[in-house]
This record gives structure tokens, sequence and C-alpha cells, in this order.
């Protein structure tokens, strides 16, 4: 989810072209094979009326509906080179899939 805040009224937001920038990921270099069957699209929840520019802050989000973090079972070791281990140390957790969920390159 990101929130853009400043952003002037009156500018037409293409919606396709954003989703078409998104779809490039998925021929992208990862190791993953999910970064191949996730289908992002960006949604804009506030900021827009018609696709046009409100002036007030504009909130967009890219959904996960290919897995849901709470199906996901536990992890405790972390991979090597990823930000699992710094993360769990700084939020305190030994669960590293929440870390890597909140790590991930999307």
């Amino acid at each position: 989810m990101a929130v853009v805040s400043g952003f002037p009224a009156g500018y037409a937001v293409n919606l396709e072209a954003i989703n078409a920038d998104l779809a490039l990921r998925q021929g992208g270099h990862g190791r993953s094979r999910r970064q191949k069957i996730e289908k992002d699209k960006v949604e804009f929840l506030s900021g827009l009326r018609r696709g046009v520019t409100l002036g007030s802050p504009i909130t967009m989000a890219i959904f996960n509906k290919d897995v849901r973090i709470d199906d996901i079972e536990e992890e405790s070791v972390p991979r090597p080179g990823h930000a699992e281990l710094a993360g769990a140390l700084k939020y305190g957790t030994y669960n590293v899939r929440e870390i890597s969920e909140r790590a991930s390159a999307r």
C-alpha cells in the first residue's frame, strides 16, 4: 500500500499503463516461481474520481490474491542473503515468514 499526498487535482491517471508496467515483473529475473504466477494490479482506494486526481491523498494498493499470510506455515530459519534475519531482529519475532512477506520484492 502506498499513500501519496501533495499531488495536485485534475490529472488523469492511466490505470492500464500502470498495470502494464506491473506486468513486466512477471518476466523478470527473480529466483521465485511466485513472481511468474502473481497477477499484480493496482487498486486506487482514495484520491481519484473517474480516473482523475482530486488533490486529496492518493491511496493505492497491490493486493496479493494468490497467498494469504495466515495460510502459510511458520518458518524460523532465515534464508541466506534475505532480509529475514535483520527483520526478525528488528521486530523481535522468531517467525521469519512475517518478515519475508514484509520484505517481498513487490
